[in-house]
Protein backbone atom coordinates (compact mmCIF):
# COMPACT_ATOMS: atom_id res chain seq x y z
CA UNK A 1 0.00 0.00 0.00
CA UNK A 2 3.17 2.41 0.92
CA UNK A 3 4.85 1.34 -2.12
CA UNK A 4 1.55 1.93 -4.47
CA UNK A 5 0.98 5.62 -3.24
CA UNK A 6 4.48 6.49 -2.85
CA UNK A 7 4.30 5.09 -6.53
CA UNK A 8 1.47 7.39 -7.59
CA UNK A 9 3.00 10.68 -5.77
CA UNK A 10 5.90 10.26 -8.20
CA UNK A 11 3.91 9.90 -11.15
CA UNK A 12 1.97 13.04 -10.03
CA UNK A 13 5.76 15.21 -9.35
CA UNK A 14 6.80 13.62 -12.59
CA UNK A 15 3.84 15.05 -14.54
CA UNK A 16 3.86 18.87 -12.69
CA UNK A 17 7.44 18.63 -12.92
CA UNK A 18 7.19 18.44 -17.08
CA UNK A 19 3.83 20.80 -17.28
CA UNK A 20 6.18 23.36 -15.19
CA UNK A 21 8.99 22.47 -16.97
CA UNK A 22 7.03 23.85 -20.31
CA UNK A 23 5.43 26.89 -18.76
CA UNK A 24 9.34 27.82 -17.56
CA UNK A 25 10.60 26.92 -21.47
CA UNK A 26 7.11 29.30 -23.10
CA UNK A 27 8.03 32.08 -20.38
CA UNK A 28 11.55 32.04 -21.23
CA UNK A 29 10.79 31.92 -25.11
CA UNK A 30 8.52 34.58 -24.56
CA UNK A 31 10.88 37.11 -22.74
CA UNK A 32 13.95 36.47 -25.55
CA UNK A 33 11.35 37.16 -28.30
CA UNK A 34 10.59 40.33 -26.44
CA UNK A 35 13.90 41.38 -25.84
CA UNK A 36 14.37 40.65 -29.44
CA UNK A 37 11.86 43.23 -29.85
CA UNK A 38 13.05 45.55 -27.43
CA UNK A 39 16.89 45.26 -29.29
CA UNK A 40 15.14 45.77 -32.78
CA UNK A 41 13.07 49.30 -31.66
CA UNK A 42 14.66 52.21 -34.30
CA UNK A 43 14.35 55.36 -32.39
CA UNK A 44 15.00 57.75 -35.13
CA UNK A 45 16.31 60.91 -32.93
CA UNK A 46 18.87 58.57 -31.46
CA UNK A 47 19.66 55.88 -34.26
CA UNK A 48 22.94 55.64 -35.65
CA UNK A 49 23.24 55.02 -39.28
CA UNK A 50 24.21 51.54 -38.81
CA UNK A 51 21.02 50.94 -37.29
CA UNK A 52 18.95 52.78 -39.98
CA UNK A 53 20.62 50.22 -42.38
CA UNK A 54 19.93 47.62 -40.10
CA UNK A 55 16.20 48.52 -40.64
CA UNK A 56 16.30 49.23 -44.27
CA UNK A 57 17.95 45.33 -44.98
CA UNK A 58 14.86 44.23 -42.49
CA UNK A 59 12.79 46.00 -45.13
CA UNK A 60 10.93 47.63 -41.62
CA UNK A 61 12.43 51.28 -42.96
CA UNK A 62 13.16 52.71 -46.49
CA UNK A 63 15.12 56.08 -47.66
CA UNK A 64 11.76 57.45 -48.43
CA UNK A 65 10.37 56.95 -45.00
CA UNK A 66 13.18 57.82 -43.08
CA UNK A 67 13.27 61.20 -45.18
CA UNK A 68 9.91 62.06 -45.12
CA UNK A 69 10.40 61.80 -40.96
CA UNK A 70 12.95 64.50 -40.91
CA UNK A 71 10.91 66.48 -43.10
CA UNK A 72 8.02 66.09 -40.35
CA UNK A 73 10.41 67.35 -38.04
CA UNK A 74 11.87 70.51 -39.88
CA UNK A 75 8.54 71.26 -40.21
CA UNK A 76 7.60 70.90 -36.52
CA UNK A 77 10.34 72.37 -34.76
CA UNK A 78 12.09 74.23 -37.22
CA UNK A 79 9.96 77.69 -38.23
CA UNK A 80 7.09 76.55 -35.62
CA UNK A 81 7.12 75.17 -32.55
CA UNK A 82 10.85 76.69 -30.89
CA UNK A 83 11.54 77.64 -34.20
CA UNK A 84 15.43 76.64 -34.27
CA UNK A 85 15.36 78.50 -37.88
CA UNK A 86 18.41 76.03 -38.76
CA UNK A 87 17.40 75.64 -42.25
CA UNK A 88 17.80 78.06 -44.99
CA UNK A 89 16.69 75.65 -48.28
CA UNK A 90 14.83 72.68 -48.73
CA UNK A 91 16.03 70.48 -51.28
CA UNK A 92 12.56 70.18 -53.32
CA UNK A 93 13.97 67.10 -54.92
CA UNK A 94 14.74 64.63 -51.87
CA UNK A 95 11.56 62.63 -51.60
CA UNK A 96 12.60 61.68 -55.52
CA UNK A 97 15.75 61.14 -54.75
CA UNK A 98 14.62 58.61 -52.07
CA UNK A 99 12.37 56.98 -54.13
CA UNK A 100 15.17 56.36 -56.93
CA UNK A 101 17.80 55.33 -54.38
CA UNK A 102 15.15 52.88 -52.60
CA UNK A 103 14.83 51.33 -55.83
CA UNK A 104 18.83 51.14 -56.32
CA UNK A 105 19.17 49.64 -53.07
CA UNK A 106 16.42 46.63 -54.37
CA UNK A 107 17.93 45.93 -57.70
CA UNK A 108 21.66 46.69 -57.00
CA UNK A 109 21.99 46.88 -53.54
CA UNK A 110 23.56 49.82 -51.47
CA UNK A 111 26.68 51.92 -52.96
CA UNK A 112 28.04 52.58 -49.24
CA UNK A 113 26.62 53.18 -45.83
CA UNK A 114 25.68 56.43 -46.56
CA UNK A 115 23.00 55.06 -49.18
CA UNK A 116 19.97 56.66 -48.87
CA UNK A 117 20.77 58.85 -45.97
CA UNK A 118 19.28 62.41 -45.46
CA UNK A 119 22.54 64.51 -44.96
CA UNK A 120 22.13 68.61 -44.24
CA UNK A 121 24.64 70.86 -45.21
CA UNK A 122 25.90 74.35 -44.32
CA UNK A 123 25.14 76.92 -46.91
CA UNK A 124 28.81 77.81 -47.74
CA UNK A 125 29.10 74.49 -49.15
CA UNK A 126 28.29 74.33 -53.20
CA UNK A 127 25.54 72.97 -54.26
CA UNK A 128 24.52 72.82 -58.31
CA UNK A 129 21.18 72.24 -57.76
CA UNK A 130 20.26 74.64 -54.66
CA UNK A 131 21.51 78.00 -53.83
CA UNK A 132 24.74 79.06 -52.13
CA UNK A 133 24.30 82.04 -50.72
CA UNK A 134 26.97 82.10 -47.29
CA UNK A 135 23.85 83.10 -45.30
CA UNK A 136 24.01 86.87 -47.50
CA UNK A 137 21.44 88.66 -49.04
CA UNK A 138 24.06 89.45 -51.38
CA UNK A 139 24.43 86.21 -52.87
CA UNK A 140 20.73 85.18 -52.59
CA UNK A 141 19.75 82.78 -55.30
CA UNK A 142 23.47 82.04 -56.56
CA UNK A 143 23.68 79.07 -58.26
CA UNK A 144 27.34 77.93 -58.32
CA UNK A 145 28.04 75.67 -61.04
CA UNK A 146 28.86 72.45 -59.87
CA UNK A 147 28.91 70.95 -56.25
CA UNK A 148 31.54 71.66 -53.87
CA UNK A 149 34.17 68.25 -53.75
CA UNK A 150 32.73 66.65 -50.54
CA UNK A 151 29.09 66.77 -51.60
CA UNK A 152 29.48 65.47 -54.84
CA UNK A 153 31.37 62.63 -52.41
CA UNK A 154 28.32 62.08 -50.29
CA UNK A 155 26.06 62.11 -53.52
CA UNK A 156 28.35 59.70 -55.43
CA UNK A 157 28.02 57.22 -52.37
CA UNK A 158 24.29 57.34 -52.24
CA UNK A 159 23.48 60.38 -49.80
CA UNK A 160 20.68 62.44 -50.04
CA UNK A 161 21.59 66.61 -49.14
CA UNK A 162 18.47 67.22 -47.17
CA UNK A 163 19.00 70.61 -46.67
CA UNK A 164 21.37 73.84 -46.52
CA UNK A 165 21.82 75.30 -43.62
CA UNK A 166 22.04 78.64 -41.89
CA UNK A 167 24.63 80.27 -40.32
CA UNK A 168 26.90 82.81 -39.54
CA UNK A 169 27.25 85.71 -42.54
CA UNK A 170 30.62 84.62 -44.87
CA UNK A 171 30.91 81.93 -41.87
CA UNK A 172 32.23 84.72 -39.59
CA UNK A 173 30.93 86.84 -36.64
CA UNK A 174 27.10 85.89 -34.78
CA UNK A 175 25.11 83.16 -35.51
CA UNK A 176 22.76 85.40 -37.31
CA UNK A 177 22.93 86.99 -40.77
CA UNK A 178 20.71 88.75 -43.24
CA UNK A 179 19.05 86.49 -45.48
CA UNK A 180 17.83 84.04 -42.50
CA UNK A 181 18.16 85.56 -39.05
CA UNK A 182 18.87 84.40 -35.91
CA UNK A 183 19.68 80.77 -35.50
CA UNK A 184 17.67 79.21 -32.29
CA UNK A 185 19.36 76.59 -29.86
CA UNK A 186 17.43 73.58 -29.05
CA UNK A 187 18.27 73.47 -25.75
CA UNK A 188 17.30 77.23 -24.73
CA UNK A 189 15.60 79.87 -25.84
CA UNK A 190 17.74 82.46 -24.51
CA UNK A 191 20.98 80.86 -25.46
CA UNK A 192 23.23 80.92 -28.64
CA UNK A 193 24.07 77.92 -31.03
CA UNK A 194 26.97 79.54 -31.60
CA UNK A 195 28.84 79.98 -35.02
CA UNK A 196 29.51 79.93 -37.83
CA UNK A 197 28.27 76.12 -37.95
CA UNK A 198 24.95 77.19 -35.69
CA UNK A 199 22.32 75.94 -38.04
CA UNK A 200 24.38 72.65 -38.64
CA UNK A 201 24.66 71.98 -34.82
CA UNK A 202 21.37 72.77 -33.87
CA UNK A 203 20.05 70.71 -37.10
CA UNK A 204 21.83 67.76 -35.79
CA UNK A 205 20.53 68.36 -32.35
CA UNK A 206 17.53 68.50 -33.23
CA UNK A 207 17.67 65.14 -35.47
CA UNK A 208 16.87 66.88 -38.22
CA UNK A 209 19.37 64.65 -40.48
CA UNK A 210 21.60 61.73 -39.50
CA UNK A 211 24.94 64.08 -39.92
CA UNK A 212 25.64 67.48 -40.95
CA UNK A 213 28.43 69.48 -42.69
CA UNK A 214 30.30 72.65 -41.07
CA UNK A 215 33.25 74.03 -41.85
CA UNK A 216 35.66 75.04 -39.25
CA UNK A 217 38.18 78.50 -39.49
CA UNK A 218 38.33 79.15 -35.99
CA UNK A 219 36.11 76.56 -34.20
CA UNK A 220 33.18 77.18 -36.24
CA UNK A 221 32.46 73.32 -36.08
CA UNK A 222 33.39 73.05 -32.67
CA UNK A 223 31.45 75.46 -31.00
CA UNK A 224 28.46 75.02 -32.51
CA UNK A 225 29.10 71.32 -31.73
CA UNK A 226 29.59 72.16 -27.88
CA UNK A 227 26.85 74.51 -27.47
CA UNK A 228 24.25 71.83 -28.80
CA UNK A 229 25.59 69.00 -27.79
CA UNK A 230 26.61 66.86 -30.39
CA UNK A 231 29.83 65.05 -31.68
CA UNK A 232 32.10 67.16 -34.06
CA UNK A 233 34.94 66.99 -35.81
CA UNK A 234 37.31 69.31 -36.91
CA UNK A 235 39.96 67.82 -39.73
CA UNK A 236 43.03 67.59 -40.02
CA UNK A 237 43.99 70.87 -42.46
CA UNK A 238 44.76 68.71 -45.96
CA UNK A 239 42.18 65.83 -44.95
CA UNK A 240 39.18 67.20 -46.49
CA UNK A 241 38.82 69.00 -49.93
CA UNK A 242 37.69 72.93 -49.86
CA UNK A 243 36.97 73.22 -53.47
CA UNK A 244 33.44 74.63 -54.09
CA UNK A 245 33.72 76.12 -50.02
CA UNK A 246 33.24 79.74 -49.86
CA UNK A 247 36.51 80.77 -48.42
CA UNK A 248 37.07 82.49 -44.85
CA UNK A 249 40.82 81.64 -45.03
CA UNK A 250 42.69 78.97 -46.64
CA UNK A 251 45.41 78.26 -44.64
CA UNK A 252 42.34 77.22 -41.64
CA UNK A 253 39.47 76.21 -43.44
CA UNK A 254 38.61 72.96 -43.05
CA UNK A 255 35.45 70.79 -43.74
CA UNK A 256 33.66 68.76 -41.02
CA UNK A 257 30.72 66.31 -40.29
CA UNK A 258 28.84 66.50 -37.45
CA UNK A 259 26.32 64.06 -36.20
CA UNK A 260 24.55 62.62 -32.75
CA UNK A 261 27.31 59.72 -32.65
CA UNK A 262 30.91 59.21 -33.19
CA UNK A 263 29.83 56.20 -35.80
CA UNK A 264 28.28 58.28 -37.79
CA UNK A 265 30.86 60.74 -37.48
CA UNK A 266 33.31 57.78 -39.01
CA UNK A 267 30.86 56.57 -41.30
CA UNK A 268 30.73 60.11 -43.42
CA UNK A 269 34.19 61.21 -42.97
CA UNK A 270 35.59 57.59 -44.71
CA UNK A 271 33.30 58.38 -47.66
CA UNK A 272 34.08 62.12 -48.19
CA UNK A 273 38.14 61.31 -48.22
CA UNK A 274 40.51 61.57 -51.04
CA UNK A 275 43.38 63.86 -53.07
CA UNK A 276 41.40 66.36 -55.18
CA UNK A 277 43.16 68.16 -58.01
CA UNK A 278 41.39 71.27 -57.38
CA UNK A 279 42.55 71.49 -54.05
CA UNK A 280 46.39 71.76 -53.39
CA UNK A 281 45.89 70.89 -49.34
CA UNK A 282 44.68 67.53 -50.30
CA UNK A 283 48.35 66.30 -51.36
CA UNK A 284 49.18 66.15 -47.45
CA UNK A 285 46.84 63.55 -47.25
CA UNK A 286 48.12 60.92 -49.61
CA UNK A 287 48.48 57.81 -47.83
CA UNK A 288 47.60 59.29 -44.43
CA UNK A 289 43.33 58.87 -45.10
CA UNK A 290 41.23 56.17 -44.59
CA UNK A 291 37.71 55.37 -46.64
CA UNK A 292 36.68 53.77 -43.85
CA UNK A 293 36.65 55.40 -40.24
CA UNK A 294 34.65 52.22 -38.68
CA UNK A 295 37.31 49.98 -37.65
CA UNK A 296 38.74 52.69 -35.59
CA UNK A 297 35.43 52.22 -33.15
CA UNK A 298 36.82 51.10 -29.81
CA UNK A 299 35.45 50.59 -26.97
CA UNK A 300 38.32 50.32 -24.98
CA UNK A 301 40.68 52.68 -26.70
CA UNK A 302 40.94 54.49 -23.47
CA UNK A 303 42.74 51.63 -21.61
CA UNK A 304 46.48 52.15 -21.81
CA UNK A 305 46.20 55.81 -23.49
CA UNK A 306 47.96 58.76 -22.64
CA UNK A 307 45.98 62.03 -22.10
CA UNK A 308 47.33 65.51 -21.44
CA UNK A 309 44.55 68.07 -19.97
CA UNK A 310 45.03 72.07 -20.58
CA UNK A 311 43.58 73.19 -17.21
CA UNK A 312 44.57 76.52 -18.60
CA UNK A 313 41.80 76.55 -20.33
CA UNK A 314 39.24 75.31 -16.96
CA UNK A 315 37.98 77.94 -14.53
CA UNK A 316 35.41 79.69 -16.90
CA UNK A 317 32.39 78.28 -15.08
CA UNK A 318 32.46 76.13 -12.18
CA UNK A 319 29.83 73.76 -13.47
CA UNK A 320 31.54 73.19 -17.20
CA UNK A 321 34.58 72.32 -14.53
CA UNK A 322 32.93 69.75 -12.67
CA UNK A 323 31.30 67.83 -15.56
CA UNK A 324 35.15 68.17 -17.44
CA UNK A 325 36.23 66.48 -14.27
CA UNK A 326 33.99 63.86 -14.67
CA UNK A 327 34.62 63.08 -17.75
CA UNK A 328 38.64 62.97 -17.12
CA UNK A 329 37.58 60.35 -14.01
CA UNK A 330 35.71 58.63 -16.40
CA UNK A 331 38.82 58.07 -18.69
CA UNK A 332 41.24 57.41 -15.81
CA UNK A 333 38.38 54.42 -14.86
CA UNK A 334 38.53 52.84 -18.34
CA UNK A 335 42.42 52.72 -17.44
CA UNK A 336 43.69 55.99 -19.42
CA UNK A 337 46.35 58.17 -17.52
CA UNK A 338 45.67 61.79 -17.14
CA UNK A 339 48.69 63.90 -17.35
CA UNK A 340 48.82 67.49 -17.20
CA UNK A 341 49.86 69.50 -19.77
CA UNK A 342 51.22 73.33 -20.04
CA UNK A 343 51.36 75.33 -23.56
CA UNK A 344 54.16 78.38 -23.53
CA UNK A 345 53.00 81.59 -22.39
CA UNK A 346 54.15 83.47 -25.63
CA UNK A 347 51.72 80.87 -27.25
CA UNK A 348 48.64 81.60 -25.51
CA UNK A 349 49.22 85.81 -25.79
CA UNK A 350 50.16 85.51 -29.59
CA UNK A 351 47.42 83.10 -31.17
CA UNK A 352 44.92 85.90 -31.15
CA UNK A 353 46.95 87.77 -33.18
CA UNK A 354 48.53 84.76 -35.32
CA UNK A 355 45.15 83.87 -36.34
CA UNK A 356 43.94 87.27 -37.75
CA UNK A 357 47.28 88.14 -39.04
CA UNK A 358 46.61 85.40 -42.10
CA UNK A 359 42.12 85.31 -41.24
CA UNK A 360 41.30 88.84 -42.67
CA UNK A 361 44.05 89.08 -45.67
CA UNK A 362 43.27 85.88 -46.67
CA UNK A 363 39.39 87.02 -46.44
CA UNK A 364 39.73 89.55 -48.80
CA UNK A 365 41.82 88.01 -51.59
CA UNK A 366 40.22 84.93 -51.32
CA UNK A 367 36.53 85.61 -51.47
CA UNK A 368 36.81 87.38 -54.74
CA UNK A 369 38.54 84.30 -55.97
CA UNK A 370 35.27 82.86 -55.22
CA UNK A 371 33.30 85.71 -56.49
CA UNK A 372 34.71 85.76 -59.61
CA UNK A 373 33.09 82.35 -60.49
CA UNK A 374 29.57 83.15 -60.04
CA UNK A 375 27.33 85.39 -62.57
CA UNK A 376 27.94 88.49 -63.07
CA UNK A 377 24.82 89.90 -61.01
CA UNK A 378 26.35 88.77 -57.65
CA UNK A 379 29.10 91.32 -56.18
CA UNK A 380 32.94 90.56 -57.21
CA UNK A 381 35.39 91.73 -54.46
CA UNK A 382 35.03 92.55 -50.45
CA UNK A 383 35.09 96.42 -51.95
CA UNK A 384 31.68 95.60 -53.63
CA UNK A 385 30.19 93.38 -50.35
CA UNK A 386 30.77 96.22 -48.30
CA UNK A 387 29.07 98.72 -50.83
CA UNK A 388 25.84 96.54 -50.84
CA UNK A 389 25.76 96.00 -47.43
CA UNK A 390 25.37 99.62 -46.88
CA UNK A 391 22.57 99.91 -49.07
CA UNK A 392 20.01 97.87 -46.38
CA UNK A 393 20.05 99.75 -43.54
CA UNK A 394 16.40 98.24 -42.63
CA UNK A 395 14.51 95.43 -43.25
CA UNK A 396 12.71 94.31 -46.49
CA UNK A 397 10.05 92.77 -47.90
CA UNK A 398 11.94 89.81 -49.13
CA UNK A 399 13.07 88.82 -45.36
CA UNK A 400 16.68 90.85 -46.01
CA UNK A 401 17.68 92.25 -42.75
CA UNK A 402 20.84 94.35 -41.83
CA UNK A 403 23.64 92.45 -40.28
CA UNK A 404 26.12 95.41 -38.82
CA UNK A 405 28.40 93.27 -36.54
CA UNK A 406 29.40 91.15 -39.42
CA UNK A 407 29.45 93.89 -42.13
CA UNK A 408 31.81 95.80 -39.50
CA UNK A 409 34.23 93.52 -39.73
CA UNK A 410 34.40 93.36 -43.25
CA UNK A 411 36.06 96.85 -42.77
CA UNK A 412 38.06 95.33 -40.48
CA UNK A 413 39.20 92.63 -43.04
CA UNK A 414 39.36 95.25 -46.25
CA UNK A 415 41.94 97.38 -44.11
CA UNK A 416 44.18 94.17 -43.83
CA UNK A 417 47.67 93.80 -44.90
CA UNK A 418 48.23 92.14 -48.47
CA UNK A 419 49.12 88.73 -49.47
CA UNK A 420 52.75 89.87 -50.12
CA UNK A 421 52.99 91.67 -47.02
CA UNK A 422 55.94 91.10 -44.77
CA UNK A 423 52.99 90.68 -41.87
CA UNK A 424 51.46 87.87 -43.45
CA UNK A 425 54.35 86.00 -44.84
CA UNK A 426 56.44 86.19 -41.71
CA UNK A 427 53.30 84.74 -39.82
CA UNK A 428 52.64 82.30 -42.67
CA UNK A 429 55.96 80.81 -43.33
CA UNK A 430 57.64 80.92 -39.66
CA UNK A 431 54.45 81.71 -36.64
CA UNK A 432 52.99 78.84 -38.24
CA UNK A 433 55.22 76.11 -38.58
CA UNK A 434 56.50 77.25 -35.09
CA UNK A 435 53.48 76.41 -33.64
CA UNK A 436 52.65 72.95 -35.21
CA UNK A 437 56.19 72.31 -34.05
CA UNK A 438 55.37 73.38 -30.59
CA UNK A 439 52.04 71.02 -29.97
CA UNK A 440 53.66 68.36 -31.72
CA UNK A 441 56.77 68.58 -29.55
CA UNK A 442 54.54 68.54 -26.57
CA UNK A 443 52.48 65.51 -27.64
CA UNK A 444 55.80 63.70 -28.33
CA UNK A 445 57.68 64.66 -24.65
CA UNK A 446 54.85 63.51 -22.78
CA UNK A 447 54.63 60.74 -25.26
CA UNK A 448 50.90 61.45 -25.13
CA UNK A 449 47.95 60.23 -27.55
CA UNK A 450 45.60 63.53 -27.18
CA UNK A 451 45.15 66.50 -25.63
CA UNK A 452 41.86 67.37 -24.15
CA UNK A 453 40.13 70.05 -22.59
CA UNK A 454 36.82 71.66 -22.11
CA UNK A 455 35.90 72.78 -25.83
CA UNK A 456 34.26 76.13 -24.36
CA UNK A 457 35.19 77.20 -20.84
CA UNK A 458 31.59 78.22 -20.29
CA UNK A 459 28.10 77.26 -21.67
CA UNK A 460 26.23 78.45 -24.28
CA UNK A 461 26.41 82.29 -24.39
CA UNK A 462 23.14 84.30 -23.76
CA UNK A 463 21.45 85.75 -26.76
CA UNK A 464 20.75 88.95 -25.36
CA UNK A 465 24.71 89.54 -24.61
CA UNK A 466 26.27 87.68 -27.95
CA UNK A 467 30.45 88.19 -27.19
CA UNK A 468 31.64 90.73 -29.03
CA UNK A 469 35.07 91.18 -27.63
CA UNK A 470 37.60 88.53 -27.60
CA UNK A 471 36.80 85.23 -26.30
CA UNK A 472 34.15 84.67 -28.98
CA UNK A 473 34.88 81.95 -31.23
CA UNK A 474 36.80 82.70 -34.65
CA UNK A 475 38.34 85.58 -32.90
CA UNK A 476 41.42 83.58 -32.20
CA UNK A 477 42.06 84.01 -28.42
CA UNK A 478 39.23 80.67 -27.54
CA UNK A 479 40.47 77.46 -26.78
CA UNK A 480 39.85 75.75 -30.42
CA UNK A 481 41.93 78.26 -32.23
CA UNK A 482 44.69 75.92 -31.58
CA UNK A 483 43.68 73.12 -33.89
CA UNK A 484 43.22 76.06 -36.77
CA UNK A 485 47.02 77.44 -36.33
CA UNK A 486 48.55 74.25 -35.98
CA UNK A 487 46.35 72.64 -38.43
CA UNK A 488 45.96 69.55 -36.37
CA UNK A 489 42.32 67.20 -35.51
CA UNK A 490 40.78 67.76 -32.88
CA UNK A 491 36.91 65.32 -31.98
CA UNK A 492 34.13 66.88 -29.78
CA UNK A 493 32.44 64.76 -27.11
CA UNK A 494 29.67 65.38 -25.68
CA UNK A 495 30.62 65.32 -21.80
CA UNK A 496 27.37 66.47 -19.91
CA UNK A 497 25.06 68.99 -18.81
CA UNK A 498 25.15 71.87 -16.09
CA UNK A 499 22.10 72.60 -13.88
CA UNK A 500 20.06 74.44 -16.52
CA UNK A 501 20.59 71.65 -19.18
CA UNK A 502 23.53 73.31 -21.31
CA UNK A 503 25.64 70.76 -22.62
CA UNK A 504 29.50 70.46 -21.95
CA UNK A 505 31.61 68.75 -24.30
CA UNK A 506 35.27 67.88 -24.18
CA UNK A 507 37.91 68.08 -27.26
CA UNK A 508 40.61 65.75 -28.10
CA UNK A 509 43.28 67.56 -30.05
CA UNK A 510 45.73 64.90 -31.77
CA UNK A 511 48.87 65.37 -34.09
CA UNK A 512 48.07 65.80 -38.30
CA UNK A 513 45.78 63.11 -39.63
CA UNK A 514 45.21 61.14 -36.35
CA UNK A 515 41.46 60.97 -36.70
CA UNK A 516 41.66 57.01 -36.54
CA UNK A 517 43.52 57.60 -32.61
CA UNK A 518 40.72 60.26 -31.86
CA UNK A 519 37.65 58.61 -33.22
CA UNK A 520 38.97 55.53 -31.24
CA UNK A 521 39.20 57.92 -28.19
CA UNK A 522 36.26 59.75 -28.60
CA UNK A 523 34.12 56.80 -29.37
CA UNK A 524 35.57 55.09 -25.97
CA UNK A 525 34.92 57.95 -23.93
CA UNK A 526 31.12 58.43 -25.45
CA UNK A 527 30.52 54.75 -24.80
CA UNK A 528 31.02 55.12 -21.44
CA UNK A 529 29.58 58.78 -20.96
CA UNK A 530 26.43 58.52 -22.71
CA UNK A 531 25.96 62.24 -22.87
CA UNK A 532 23.94 63.06 -25.27
CA UNK A 533 20.23 63.99 -25.18
CA UNK A 534 17.57 65.10 -27.41
CA UNK A 535 16.43 68.88 -26.61
CA UNK A 536 13.36 69.37 -24.51
CA UNK A 537 12.29 71.91 -26.78
CA UNK A 538 12.57 69.18 -30.11
CA UNK A 539 11.15 65.98 -28.37
CA UNK A 540 10.40 62.72 -30.20
CA UNK A 541 7.61 63.10 -32.38
CA UNK A 542 4.45 59.86 -32.53
CA UNK A 543 5.40 57.64 -35.04
CA UNK A 544 9.49 57.99 -34.97
CA UNK A 545 9.81 54.50 -33.01
CA UNK A 546 10.19 51.67 -35.78
CA UNK A 547 9.78 48.37 -34.73
CA UNK A 548 10.84 44.98 -36.59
Amino acid sequence: MVRETSSHLKSIFTVLRCRYQRVISTFVLLMLSWQVAIADDLDLTSATIVELNAAMDADALDSEMLVRMYLTRIEAYDKQGPAINAVLTMNPNAIAEAQALDQERLSQGRRSPMHGIPVVIKDNLDTADMPTTAGSFMLKGSLPPDDAFVVKKLRDAGAIILAKLNLSEFASGDASNSIGGEIGNPHSDSRSPSGSSGGTGAAIAAAFASVGLGTDTGGSVRMPSSANGVVGLKTTHGLLSRDGVVPLALSFDTVGPMARSVTDIAIALGVMTGIDTADASTEKSEGRFATDYRQYLDADALAGARIGVARVFMKGDAEVDWVVETALQSMRDAGAEIIDVEFPQWLLESRGEFYRAIRYPEFRAQIADYLATLSPEYPKSLDDLIARAMQLTASREDGSIPNPSRWALMLEENKSTGLDSYQYTAVLDHALPLIRATIQGLLDAENLDAIVYPTSPTPADLLESPPRGSVSAGSGESPVILANLSGFPDIIIPAGFTSRGLPVTVSFLGPAFSEPALISLGYSLEQRLQAIRLPHRTPALPGETISY
